[in-house]
């Protein structure tokens, strides 16, 4: 059974940070890449960052250039997004994604809300 289960989001003020975590199961975690997506109120997801499956690329949205960091963790099963700097605007809906050719695999999310 595939799982991927995200956690490590919260409340943060604004320039604070948050280290949100994604454990995955049930699949060839090695051979997957990985991505976090975002989903903010009344808009659609969109892609926040995206690792290779050994780690060795990423690629960011423009919007998140700079503060945020993905990394994963193979020996783990395990794919990180550090976020500093954060902005009102990053205020959204977290999800982890798994992509293999035609498998894709989600998370159910997690909350990140930057408010003072």
């Amino acid at each position: 059974q595939v799982q991927l289960v995200e956690s490590g989001g919260g409340l943060v003020q604004p320039g604070g940070s948050l280290r949100l975590s994604c454990v995955a199961s049930g699949f060839t975690f090695s051979t997957y890449a990985m991505s976090w997506y975002r989903q903010a109120p009344g808009k659609e997801r969109e892609l926040v960052a995206l690792i290779s499956d050994t780690g060795g690329w990423t690629t960011y949205a423009d919007s998140v250039k700079g503060r945020f960091t993905i990394s994963r963790d193979n020996a783990k099963n395990t794919v990180y997004l550090q976020m500093n700097s954060l902005k009102p605007e990053d205020t959204a809906v977290y999800y982890c994604n798994a992509r293999f050719m035609i498998s894709d695999y989600w998370g159910r999310g997690t909350q990140v809300t930057v408010s003072s």
